[in-house]
């Protein structure tokens, strides 16, 4: 199963984080009608980037999660650059985002936390 499946970060905060645990760390919540994208990262450092420079200034705190996810299911979409090599990510429409969470394999895991 291990090489039918990517491993992802993604960066949170905590009112995502208390969702993430609704959903028994299985599922990432439902985008906000002005969050039309869903944004899994490809490295775990810029998940960190991300978490300590952009979630604990908007929310007091920020997470890094790990999780995997299908192969299959993420070759229907590109990786992205943003801003430079070191900032890929996907970008899986919101639409999409129910299909994405059925293609995790396992637990979403909190490697890391900053205030």
């Amino acid at each position: 199963m291990e090489d039918e499946c990517v491993t992802l970060w993604r960066p949170v905060g905590p009112a995502e984080l208390e969702l993430i645990r609704a959903s028994g760390m299985r599922a990432f919540p439902p985008r906000l009608p002005e969050q039309p994208i869903f944004y899994p990262v490809l490295s775990e450092e810029y998940a960190i980037k991300i978490a300590r420079n952009w979630n604990v200034p908007a929310s007091g705190k920020g997470y890094v999660t790990r999780f995997r996810a299908s192969k299959q299911f993420l070759s229907k979409y590109e990786v992205r650059e943003a801003g430079g090599k070191a900032h890929r990510e996907y970008w899986i429409p919101a639409d999409d985002l129910a299909a994405f969470n059925a293609a995790l394999a396992g637990e979403i895991e909190v490697v890391a936390e900053y205030s």
